[in-house]
């Protein structure tokens, strides 16, 4: 395989909104010395982030799926144990609605440290998303668990914390947050979701992030509670086949 080494550039900013403050001072401590230069300020968040039946459904939403995420731990964690033993569960500081960190929580699907390793692994999107087909750091349960989605299901917790909803953006890492630029905020603009345009339309084959981008603008556009539904019954399908999954 091929490795490719790349040094973070930073185009954005100091923290246009104090909701900025904990993911700045996370890319100022790693990178001392880095200079921020702002180039764009948080825009209003969108109805769906303060709909109160949108709130109400993910909370519903949310305790099904913990219940189911409960009956599947146990299998999943001894799966994980053996394959590669460790930590049962993988956290990451994640940037939700208007660059606001929050800790996502997953079945952990990868080896000890591989965020560490990342620089590693060639990546074979364009722009401001990471995607390799055949990550080496990919355990052989953790394929099995992307493949199936079963890796995401601790995330409903984010969703009964508010920090995500059933439906959204896909959430993105701090490194990627630190390149976008003026329109890539746009889609910052809702929750982050365990499903979304990205995940009906292709999942791990959208190798292109300003198509990402323009999916979740269009989902902004398009949003209404029956839509949120619409992709939700899409998603299991898309699940169910497995289409475009790592």
């Amino acid at each position: 395989m091929n490795f490719s080494e790349s040094t973070p550039v930073i185009t954005t900013t100091k923290p246009p909104s104090s909701l900025y403050f904990p993911v700045f001072e996370t890319l100022t401590e790693a990178q001392p010395g880095s200079l921020l230069q702002a180039k764009s300020a948080p825009t209003e968040a969108h109805a769906s982030v303060h709909s109160k039946t949108k709130r109400l459904i993910d909370i519903l939403g949310a305790l099904v799926g913990l219940v189911i995420t409960a009956l599947v731990a146990i299998p999943v964690a001894i799966a994980i144990l053996f394959d590669d033993p460790g930590p049962i569960l993988y956290s990451q500081i994640r940037c939700g609605v208007n660059g606001h960190p929050f800790r996502i929580w997953k079945f952990r699907s990868m080896i000890m440290d591989a965020d560490k390793l990342k620089h590693l692994v060639n990546n074979e999107a364009k722009g401001n998303i990471f995607k390799s087909k055949n990550d080496p750091r990919i355990t052989r349960i953790g394929r099995f668990l992307r493949r199936t989605s079963l890796d995401e299901l601790p995330q409903f917790w984010n969703v009964l914390m508010g920090d995500m909803s059933l439906v959204g953006t896909r959430p993105p890492t701090v490194d990627e947050v630190i390149r976008y630029r003026k329109h890539h905020w746009k889609r910052l603009n809702v929750k982050p979701g365990m499903t979304g345009e990205w995940q009906v339309h292709g999942r791990s084959n959208v190798q292109d992030f300003e198509d990402i981008v323009k999916m979740d603008v269009d989902y902004q556009q398009k949003w209404s509670i029956g839509y949120d539904f619409q992709l939700i019954f899409k998603t299991i399908l898309v699940v169910l086949k497995k289409q475009g999954a790592c």
